[in-house]
C-alpha cells in the first residue's frame, strides 16, 4: 500500500477549478479527474472532506460590487456551491464511492444538514463527506468555512487546489520575474496580501497551526502526491518562507 503523509485531509476546490478552461459551469472531464484521485486515496484508507466554491456558477462578492445586497448575493453564492458539490457526488458515487453532502443551508431534499459528529463519522467509515453551502453566513468565504471545517473535523492539511503551481510573491501570468515560495509563514501571507486565503481563513489557521498546502490541480495526480508528502506547491505553516 502507498504511504501517506497525511491520512485525514481537507481538499479546498475552488469553483473555477471545475470548469477547466472555460471559467464558468462544470467540465465533466475535470470532475472526474477529481473524483479518480479521491476515489484512489479512499481506497488506501486515506479519510477525504472537500469544500467546494461556487465562483464558477455565481460570485457573491462581484454581485454585491454591481449593487445586489452583499447578504442575498452571499447567499445565492452559496447554493452554487451545493450544484458543485453534487456534480463531484454523481462522480464518486459512479465509482462506488460512498459520498455524502452535508449542507450548512437546510435542503433536505438534496443534502444532509451540516451535523460536526455525523461528519466525522461518515470519515470513519470511509466516506467522502463534501461540504457544502459554506458557513452559512454571508460575508465568509469558503476558504473560511474549509478552515472550520478542517478544524472541526480534525483534518491533518489543507490542500488547496489551484490553477497555478504554488504561492508567489507577484502574479507569475504578468510578472515572469516572480518569486515561488516552497515555505511560507501565515504571518508572511497576511503581511504580504499574498491572497492565497483570506485574511480571516489564515488567521484561524495560524491560530490552530494547521497547514495549508496550494499547488496545481492540473498537474498529473497532483493530489495524490500532495497527501504523499511530495515538495509539490506551497506550504503554508508557522515557519519562514523559502
Amino acid at each position: 500500500m502507498t504511504e501517506y503523509k497525511y491520512r485525514r485531509i481537507l481538499l479546498k476546490l475552488s469553483g473555477e477549478a471545475l470548469s477547466g478552461g472555460t471559467g464558468y459551469s462544470i467540465d465533466p472531464e475535470v470532475v472526474q479527474s477529481i473524483a479518480t484521485q479521491i476515489s484512489e486515496l479512499s481506497a488506501d484508507g486515506v479519510q477525504v472532506a472537500v469544500v467546494v466554491g461556487g465562483g464558477n456558477i455565481f460570485r457573491g462578492l462581484a454581485a454585491s460590487a454591481r449593487g445586489m445586497d452583499r447578504s442575498t448575493a452571499d447567499y445565492i453564492g452559496m447554493l452554487a456551491t451545493v450544484m458543485n458539490a453534487l456534480a463531484i457526488q454523481d462522480a464518486l458515487e459512479k465509482r462506488q464511492i460512498h459520498t455524502r453532502v452535508q449542507s450548512a443551508i437546510s435542503m433536505h431534499e438534496v443534502a444532509e444538514p451540516y451535523i460536526r459528529r455525523r461528519a466525522i463519522r461518515h470519515l470513519e467509515k470511509g466516506r467522502i463527506v463534501i461540504f457544502a453551502a459554506g458557513t452559512g453566513n454571508p460575508y465568509f468565504s469558503t476558504d473560511t468555512a474549509a478552515t472550520l471545517r478542517a478544524l472541526e473535523v480534525g483534518a491533518e492539511a489543507i490542500l488547496k487546489a489551484t490553477k497555478v503551481d504554488g504561492v508567489y510573491d507577484a502574479d507569475p501570468v504578468v510578472n515572469p520575474n516572480a518569486k515561488k515560495f516552497t515555505r511560507l509563514s501565515y504571518i508572511e501571507a497576511i503581511n504580504k496580501e499574498l491572497k492565497v486565503m483570506d485574511s480571516t481563513a489564515v488567521s484561524l489557521a495560524m491560530d490552530n497551526e494547521l497547514p495549508i498546502i496550494v499547488f496545481n490541480l492540473n498537474s498529473p495526480e497532483s493530489i495524490k502526491r500532495v497527501v504523499r508528502g511530495e515538495p509539490i506547491g506551497t506550504i503554508m505553516e508557522r515557519e519562514g518562507a523559502s
